[in-house]
């Protein structure tokens, strides 16, 4: 996998993993008065926006499973992993996303409400007890798909290029060339004929 393709897919697993680690934020804090707490107000829209995020984000993470899966058993023996990535970086570099996300969000959510809003020392508190394990599970995640991915994507183009190759000339059939023509130049048409003029 490309570096620009994985820094697109790890931007992806982050925000939808914030939104995760935010609503265990707001499980741990309020209990029991989470769902209304979230449901009411400025947090209006989180229930749509959870249920969108996380379902993208399992979409996505089984369409990877099922490609490697299924590369596996195409191939008939284990496929080669890519390097493994640092767990402890991409830990980071996700809880980092993640607890921005969840303070630049609750930020928006107060100023759209006009309350004042929570301090930052609770914020960041409540961020990091919801965000912390949920960056864990997502960096697990994703150095897991990361080593398996790219070679089985490798794997399935290797197998497919032939089949690919001949359905192309099933498809366009064999090409005929045409006949050549002769291309007579004019001095070779003119002596052709009889220059002599009729009898007199």
């Amino acid at each position: 996998m490309s570096r620009r393709r994985f820094a697109l897919v790890g931007l992806g697993l982050g925000l939808a993993a914030s939104q995760a680690g935010h609503l265990l934020a707001y499980e741990l804090r309020y209990g029991a008065r989470a769902i209304q707490v979230q449901s009411a107000g400025a947090h209006a829209y989180f229930p749509a926006l959870v249920k969108t995020g996380l379902g993208a984000a399992a979409a996505i993470a089984l369409i990877a499973l099922l490609v490697i899966g299924f590369a596996r058993v195409a191939a008939a023996r284990p496929i080669a992993r890519e390097p493994a990535l640092s767990l402890l970086r991409l830990f980071a570099v996700l809880y980092t996303l993640q607890l921005a996300c969840f303070v630049l969000q609750e930020a928006a959510e107060a100023a759209w409400s006009g309350s004042p809003g929570t301090s930052p020392a609770v914020l960041l508190l409540w961020g990091t007890a919801g965000q912390l394990p949920v960056a864990l599970v997502s960096a697990l995640a994703l150095r897991w798909l990361a080593m398996r991915l790219g070679p089985a994507i490798a794997r399935l183009r290797l197998m497919l290029t032939p089949v690919l190759r001949r359905f192309v000339y099933a498809v366009t059939g064999p090409a005929f060339s045409p006949a050549r023509q002769v291309v007579l130049a004019s001095e070779q048409v003119a002596s052709g004929f009889n220059r002599r003029g009729p009898p007199l």
